[in-house]
C-alpha cells in the first residue's frame, strides 16, 4: 500500500463515530426534568443493561416495566416504558458522550418530556 492511501484510510477512521460501549450507560443518574431552567426538576434513573438486549432498573421512582438497549450508527440508546398513577410512559435515551438525552411520552396526558441525565453523585 501507499503511504498516501493509508492516510486516506486513516482520515476515514477518524472521521467515523467510535462505538459506543454499554457499561458506560449502565448505572445511576440524574434526570434533568425543568421545564425552565430558574425552577429545577431532577428524578433518578438507574438502568442495568444485560447481555439480551433487555434493560431493567428504575426511572421517575417507577420501575422499568419493560426495555431494550440497541448500539448502532455509533451509539448506545435505550427505550423503555413505565407507570404510575397517571398513566403510561414510554421513554428513551441516547448515550451523549457522558450525558444521556432523551424524551418521555405519557400516553394518557399526551405530551412529550424532553430531558439529559448526568451522571448520579
Amino acid at each position: 500500500m501507499t503511504a498516501s492511501y493509508l492516510m486516506i484510510l486513516a482520515a476515514l477512521a477518524a472521521t467515523q463515530p467510535a462505538s459506543a460501549d454499554p457499561a458506560a450507560f449502565a448505572g445511576d443518574w440524574q434526570v434533568d426534568l425543568s421545564a425552565d431552567p430558574s425552577e429545577p426538576y431532577f428524578k433518578p434513573m438507574t438502568l442495568e443493561l444485560l447481555p439480551d438486549g433487555t434493560v431493567s432498573g428504575l426511572f421517575y421512582d417507577s420501575p422499568i416495566e419493560a426495555g431494550r438497549w440497541e448500539t448502532s450508527h455509533g451509539r448506545t440508546c435505550v427505550s423503555f416504558r413505565t407507570s404510575d398513577a397517571s398513566g403510561e410512559y414510554l421513554s428513551s435515551g441516547c448515550l451523549a458522550g457522558t450525558m444521556v438525552e432523551g424524551q418521555t411520552w405519557s400516553v394518557q396526558r399526551n405530551c412529550l418530556f424532553l430531558w439529559n441525565a448526568r451522571r448520579a453523585d
